[in-house]
């Protein structure tokens, strides 16, 4: 069996490296809109006092490139592939093989999570490297709310896979989910500069928590535990109605 996996999981790794917009939007898009931004506007790379006295292209920015890729995992390339294969009934004809289709959502997640981790290996060196972007001050902190919040994001693209009749349904939530999500992270507007009250509804939500958890630890600061209990708490209820209501066909 683990053999098997193994197959499936580098077929499964071979199908996603042939999906260029997957590939661009996970891994080339974060790392190119850190690097172009950073190396011509001049204002990303001034101290800001709003800002704790760090530059834009520092933990914030940097922060939101690492958190655009991994949504764009979760809310966009996971849950296609996943409604789609059971829309081809590739789900159910593995239920008469020896192989599960819980292998296959097994080998889906193992695929993704690769991704997410040289994604976000690829803007934090690349960045540093380039235009002097800090490594996380706090590394094991920073894996520790990287781990949560991506399982957090992968949990809520199970439920959306579990529940959209289509793949081009889901692919319309997922987008449609992620411009808002995104904003409230402060991919264009940074937390510190949101007015109180919305920024304390970017507190509880998966992507906020998550961006805020990125960015203090990318400082060098410990994530705050209300953080990281939204994120847990997210990837409980996410993960528990997927289970309830994935179909396999």
């Amino acid at each position: 069996m683990t053999k098997a996996f193994g197959k499936l999981a580098a077929v499964e790794a071979r199908l996603f490296l042939r999906e260029p917009m997957a590939v661009f939007f996970a891994l080339v898009l974060p790392v190119g809109l850190l690097l172009a931004l950073g190396t011509t506007i001049p204002g990303f790379r001034e101290a800001d006092p709003s800002l704790g006295g760090q530059r834009l292209v520092d933990a914030p920015f940097t922060a939101m490139m690492v958190l655009l890729s991994i949504v764009t995992l979760g809310l966009s390339v996971l849950p296609a592939g996943l409604v789609l294969y059971r829309e081809r009934g590739v789900l159910r004809r593995l239920s008469t093989t020896p192989v599960r289709p819980s292998a296959l959502l097994s080998a889906q997640l193992l695929i993704n999570v690769v991704v997410a981790v040289v994604a976000t290996t690829l803007t934090l060196v690349l960045g540093h490297l380039v235009i002097g972007v800090p490594l996380p001050g706090s590394p094991w902190a920073f894996a520790g709310v990287f781990v949560l919040g991506t399982l957090t994001l992968l949990a809520i693209g199970l439920l959306l896979s579990a529940v959209a009749p289509s793949s081009r349904v889901v692919q319309g939530v997922g987008a449609a989910l992620m411009f808002p999500l995104l904003f409230l992270a402060g991919m264009w507007l940074p937390r510190p500069l949101m007015p109180e009250v919305l920024r304390r509804i970017s507190d509880f939500t998966p992507t906020g928590a998550f961006g805020q958890g990125l960015m203090d630890t990318l400082g060098g600061h410990t994530p705050q535990p209300l953080h990281l209990a939204v994120l847990a708490g997210w990837a409980l209820i996410a993960g528990l109605a997927a289970a309830r209501l994935f179909r396999w066909q």
